[in-house]
């Protein structure tokens, strides 16, 4: 009888502390939050809002900045534009106009801009942002306006996976005090998801794969858009997006270690996929919510998302 008892207390106990994979799902319906914007003279018919930002201002309004690929600046045809609203879920955000353009003065790649990501510590805002080759930062102190924040020889670029690699998309966590950033590059036409970890966003560490292969391909854009979330302590959850518009796909894994979600690994790390391109899960007032380009890749809309055991 004591065996037995001992038996069920070990379980229970083990049933406290074992925290069970989750799968995200999209619950809501969508919400057109931002379209195809207004670029004056650099409009054209091709262009495309796709790799976004969304965060908090400084005084409590929720800014997006998106990525407008094939747009007639010169180039990369890429530059960011800002829309604002008063509401996370409210439809139709003000469009604010152009934010930023890429600036060759501090070794930028003409019409390269890609991808911005926004962090906030304890006195400042960071937008981490590509330039075709590198991952650059500039910072704020209001979350509205930004200042690029160069090295001492006058450049925006951090670190690159080398030149013609497209180092791009870069997105930050910050885990036991230390910030992770993720993102892409192919070298060898090959696209894998890396990070860096830094304790001050100035000096970073070396790159390290950390997903790569298993069912979402190893091309040139098999691993785009590296989201990471941390559901409860411990627990990792990576988004990694192959194919944007109307069959978009991102593959979602699961791990213990942020630093590892698998090397062809499927078996152990991928969990699911949601028809979604460029996610960004946005958790506001204990409800999470899921951003992503529209099918169409003329607009960003948003939804509810929910965790639900697997």
């Amino acid at each position: 009888m004591r065996l037995y008892a001992f038996i069920l207390l070990t379980v229970s106990i083990f049933s406290l502390h074992a925290h069970p994979i989750m799968l995200p799902r999209i619950t809501g319906d969508w919400v057109d939050i931002a379209g195809d914007p207004d670029l004056g003279g650099l409009t054209s018919p091709k262009q495309q809002p796709v790799d976004f930002a969304i965060w908090q201002a400084g005084d409590g309004t929720w800014q997006l900045w998106s990525c407008i690929r094939s747009t007639k600046t010169p180039g990369k045809t890429r530059l960011f534009h800002a829309w604002e609203s008063p509401d996370l879920t409210q439809p139709n955000w003000k469009p604010k106009g152009i934010a930023m353009e890429a600036d060759d003065k501090y070794g930028e790649t003409p019409g390269g801009l890609q991808a911005p990501h926004v962090v906030t510590t304890s006195n400042a805002f960071h937008m981490f942002y590509g330039d075709w080759e590198h991952i650059c930062v500039a910072t704020s102190p209001d979350g509205k306006h930004f200042t690029r924040r160069p090295k001492t020889d006058g450049r925006t670029g951090m670190f690159t996976e080398g030149q013609g690699d497209n180092t791009r998309d870069p997105m930050l966590i910050n885990i036991g005090g230390k910030w992770h950033c993720y993102y892409t590059a192919y070298p060898h036409k090959q696209g894998a998801v890396y990070c860096r970890t830094s304790s001050d966003t100035r000096k970073w560490s070396d790159s390290k794969i950390v997903a790569f292969g298993g069912e979402a391909g190893t091309n040139a854009v098999s691993a785009e858009c590296p989201f990471v979330v941390e559901l409860t302590k411990g627990e990792f959850y990576l988004f990694r997006t192959q194919r944007y518009g109307s069959n978009a796909i991102t593959r979602v894994y699961h791990s213990h270690d942020p630093l590892h979600f698998g090397i062809n690994e499927d078996s152990k790390y991928l969990v699911t996929s949601l028809p979604v391109a460029a996610p960004e899960l946005i958790l506001y007032r204990d409800q999470w919510h899921i951003a992503a380009l529209a099918p169409s890749l003329k607009g960003i809309r948003i939804a509810k998302l929910d965790w639900l055991k697997k």
